[in-house]
């Protein structure tokens, strides 16, 4: 980037567990449910946006272009135009990597960028057989024809498709996500106590922050019954190491060690920011959280995908001539403990820097006392398309209450790849 794109501020949802039926909030609601106080509390109306951009990765059949959807509702009017992108597990963060490319054109000075996703919602499909029966018994034009249809039907055909299971495994490589972090782990000797000490810490820190006030991004939301909703209510304050050592593993049944307590959970949320060019800020009289400075996305071999954010991070760094700790704080995301550890067991290896990363020797050592100060996606959840707005708005308050200079914010993201911001504090 050849210049800075200003955070004027942002909120985010309570991130709300998935528990095994549709939550109270569409991914439109959740939007809106964050929006709604962010934009309230501006110095400008919320006609005046140039643009609208949400990261979804999974949004519903009835809020087709979402972005728009909740742009309209968020009173930006109807000459704001508004749009959707999807990368994954990074979609969030694509739209406000997207927003910066606007900005930094001239094509727009003031942005609304986030993500969203109700990961409950996701529906329950028919396979192919049930498909091609409907159709032809549309198609049927007689009693007869109807009839020999019914002859043929089969009970099995009546089995659901699970889409998120389908959305959660790679078509390429035929491997889930938590096969991958099985792959990671194994290629890195992370064994199941290191995963489960450190999603034991991940849930720990955000008890911990919360009870220091380090999560005020969060707005409450409220449903159609009056329920109130103030806090991620996945996160676990009675967590012990005993407690993860109990369920078995998931992916791999015999080998394996990735399981349900030392992975994300199943989450909806979402997080949005306005983003601004200097001269909206100076229009405005705004007060920036911080800049976004730079970016980068990159590509591995999916079976290996929880790497992404190492092959992300470095050449962002190198490119502007940082180390690891030259960062005041790392956010990355924890699709699983073992993909984080991996990062950070990636960049101590010569081995691994030299192969894949094309460098002479280890990245470096990241200080474990800058990483995910306040936990993350395994105590949180993780909302695919909300995460990466997370991440990176998280950093942003991080600096903003250490006083600290710089920080990056990063992703892996289904499929194979990587996402990574470099941020500065205002």
């Amino acid at each position: 980037m050849s210049g800075k794109v200003y955070v004027v501020d942002g909120a985010r949802t309570p991130f709300l567990k998935a528990r095994n039926k549709p939550g109270p909030f569409s991914g439109g609601d959740l939007a809106v449910g964050c929006g709604r106080p962010l934009l309230a509390r501006q110095k400008f109306a919320p006609t005046e946006f140039d643009e609208v951009i949400v990261g979804a990765a999974m949004p519903s059949a009835d809020e087709a272009n979402i972005g728009r959807v909740v742009a309209l509702r968020l009173g930006c009017g109807d000459k704001v135009p508004a749009w959707t992108v999807m990368r994954n597990c990074a979609s969030g963060m694509q739209a406000l990597d997207s927003a910066c490319m606007n900005i930094l054109a001239s094509r727009a000075n003031l942005v609304l960028a986030g993500g969203t996703d109700a990961m409950s919602h996701a529906p329950l499909l028919f396979g192919p057989a049930m498909v091609s029966w409907l159709a032809d018994w549309s198609a049927a034009k007689s009693f007869g024809q109807r009839a020999g249809l019914m002859v043929k039907f089969r009970p099995a055909y009546l089995a659901p498709v699970i889409a998120i299971l389908k959305g959660l495994t790679d078509p390429i490589v035929k491997l889930s996500m938590g096969q991958t972090a099985e792959i990671v782990a194994k290629r890195f000797g992370i064994t199941r106590l290191m995963m489960d000490e450190f999603a034991n810490e991940s849930h720990q820190k955000v008890v911990a922050g919360r009870a220091a006030g380090h999560f005020s991004e969060i707005e409450a939301l409220i449903d159609s019954r009056g329920n109130v909703y103030k806090d991620d209510d996945g996160v676990r304050a009675d967590s012990t190491l005993a407690g993860l050592a109990k369920p078995r593993p998931v992916f791999d049944k015999t080998y394996g060690t990735v399981t349900a307590g030392n992975a994300s959970q199943v989450t909806d949320g979402a997080a949005m920011l306005i983003l601004a060019s200097e001269a909206a800020v100076a229009k405005y009289n705004l007060q920036p959280l911080g800049a976004i400075v730079d970016s980068q996305w990159s590509a591995l071999d999916p079976s290996e995908m929880g790497l992404g954010p190492v092959h992300a991070i470095t050449p962002m760094l190198q490119r502007n001539g940082l180390g690891l700790n030259d960062l005041d704080a790392l956010e990355i995301n924890e699709a699983f403990a073992a993909q984080a550890l991996g990062c950070l067991a990636a960049w101590e290896s010569d081995a691994y820097c030299r192969e894949k990363l094309g460098l002479d020797k280890a990245f470096g050592k990241m200080d474990r006392a800058k990483f995910n100060v306040d936990g993350g996606a395994i105590a949180i959840g993780h909302p695919i398309g909300a995460s990466g707005a997370r991440v990176v708005l998280h950093a942003l308050k991080t600096l903003a209450r250490t006083g600290g200079k710089r920080a990056a914010a990063s992703l892996c993201i289904g499929g194979g790849q990587g996402g990574a911001m470099l941020l500065e504090r205002a």
